[in-house]
């Protein structure tokens, strides 16, 4: 059955567009939910009239943003944060955090949804993280976690850290 899909619906498509489902599927769940309705000629030409308007829109977003996209590629950002052994982070670093500095380095405020990361970042040292502008730009950002220097004078990073446990490693060798 074809339905045109009133909201979007994961694994099934986006709001707006036709998609072939199965009969049952269609009228048990997606229309008595209210996600999607049969697809008449009506709404089929309806649907396609608005994936063009919003094709149409999404391209002259991604014009505007262009240059903003191309001062993000590449860009470099530090964050510091208190750092526990081995490297790991007291906390994480989360996509409001990465934003906020996006934005204080581009001058133009950066919303927290559109840093996509996987997962928080729990460890110091340099992780890629894309920042979803709209449509298919899709910089990528350099963000290097460094340890805060806890007023003792010393701040380890976690290519120190890795060298002082190779060290301790190769003395306790030594000594065997």
């Amino acid at each position: 059955m074809k339905v045109v899909l009133i909201q979007d619906v994961p694994k099934v498509g986006e709001a707006g567009s036709i998609q072939s489902v199965k009969d049952g599927f269609a009228r048990n769940y997606l229309i008595p939910q209210g996600l999607a309705a049969e697809a008449t000629v009506g709404r089929i030409k309806d649907a396609e009239q608005r994936l063009r308007s919003i094709q149409r829109k999404t391209e002259r977003e991604e014009e505007a943003q262009k240059s903003l996209a191309e001062r993000l590629a590449g860009l470099r950002i530090q964050i510091t944060a208190r750092v526990g052994e081995q490297g790991r982070l007291y906390g994480s670093i989360t996509g409001a955090d990465v934003a906020e500095k996006i934005s204080a380095a581009v001058g133009q405020e950066m919303d927290r949804r559109k840093v996509l990361l996987e997962d928080p970042i729990r460890s110091i040292g340099d992780h890629q993280v894309t920042v979803h502008l709209v449509g298919k730009l899709r910089p990528t950002v350099t963000v290097s976690v460094i340890a805060e220097d806890d007023g003792s004078g010393v701040a380890a990073t976690a290519q120190e850290t890795t060298e002082a446990a190779t060290d301790d490693v190769a003395d306790e060798a030594s000594e065997a």
